[in-house]
């Protein structure tokens, strides 16, 4: 995403806090009132959630899930379990392309503690047969969740910081804020009303995967999330190969073949979802799921391509 605010631009109060491993932050029109409470609303609540989703702490509510689901069922707060029931359903309609129950795959490539390895075929197999939603029983009559089998894992990283943002909203629209944009490391993005001077929301620049300093094009934003996956946020190079740290569940491999892929969707949680999963899946199955899914839209560069690829909604929203 590129940094707002050029001379001679309206004047936006930034306000950021670290968290999730990224740094988190709201812009807010220069007037807002009581600005820096409302900031401080949003970031309070990001520390919260890091809180109750983050797998770096044992005693976060998914590391007990982790922890305990394997021997019986656990009650989840009804916030994070409608989350789950969302993840499910992001993992049937993308043909398990999106998947949160990955997190023993994920350690077996090394991506936990970012320490890459590339695992034998035994040590993916293994990996691969704990790792799944198939593994994963949610029961809404009592908001309880199940794994079938030990060492079952989940990682919520690939939505965290988009669900963390749509609450973050939440937040500031109770306090009647109408313009804000916020975001997470740049990569999860959320836009409210219009910045100001615009009748077209807020415009957020789409970056070359290789060239950061080149501008595949901006984005249109308003009452809407945004969310990027790419290539070179994280990766190495195998056999010759340039492999990213955005694994395809289906295979046990990292993904190839796209180079980035900016997603716009009604909340920053299904984009942040969606932008992992038509990476993994690639342009055919994003073409797919837009024209079935009116509300999302897709820049997407493949990998060796001139231009991006405008699917659905983004034909729209990108200029």
């Amino acid at each position: 995403m590129d940094e707002p605010a050029e001379p001679g631009d309206p004047v936006l109060l930034r306000f950021g806090r670290r968290a999730m491993a990224t740094t988190f932050e709201v812009l807010l029109p220069l007037g807002t009132n009581d600005a820096h409470l409302a900031a401080e609303d949003v970031v309070d609540e990001i520390d919260r959630l890091e809180s109750q989703l983050t797998v770096y702490r044992d005693d976060s509510e998914v590391s007990r899930i982790n922890a305990e689901a394997s021997q019986r069922a656990v009650v989840v707060e009804p916030n994070l379990f409608e989350l789950l029931q969302r993840c499910r359903r992001w993992y049937d309609e993308t043909r398990g392309g999106f998947d949160i129950a990955a997190g023993v795959l994920i350690k077996a490539w090394g991506f936990f503690r970012r320490q890459v390895q590339v695992p034998d075929e035994d040590e993916r197999r293994r990996a691969m047969s704990r790792s799944g939603m198939r593994l994963v029983r949610l029961d809404p009559q009592s908001g309880t969740i199940r794994f079938i089998g030990a060492g079952v894992e989940l990682n919520l990283g690939s939505v965290g910081k988009g669900y963390a943002i749509d609450r973050a909203v939440q937040s500031l629209a109770q306090r009647g804020v109408s313009s804000a944009l916020l975001h997470g490391g740049h990569s999860s993005i959320f836009a409210m009303g219009n910045e100001p001077g615009s009748e077209h929301g807020w415009s957020v620049g789409v970056t070359h995967p290789d060239r950061p300093q080149e501008r595949l094009g901006i984005i249109r934003l308003r009452g809407r999330g945004m969310a990027i996956s790419a290539r070179t946020h994280q990766h190495f190079v195998h056999e010759g190969r340039k492999l990213g740290h955005l694994l395809d569940p289906r295979t046990g491999w990292p993904a190839e073949g796209v180079a980035t892929v900016a997603v716009t969707a009604p909340t920053a949680a299904e984009a942040d979802a969606l932008a992992t999963a038509f990476f993994v899946l690639g342009e055919d199955f994003a073409r797919s799921y837009c024209d079935s899914h009116p509300q999302v839209g897709a820049v997407l560069l493949a990998e060796n391509a001139a231009k991006p690829a405008l699917i659905g909604r983004a034909r729209q929203e990108f200029r």
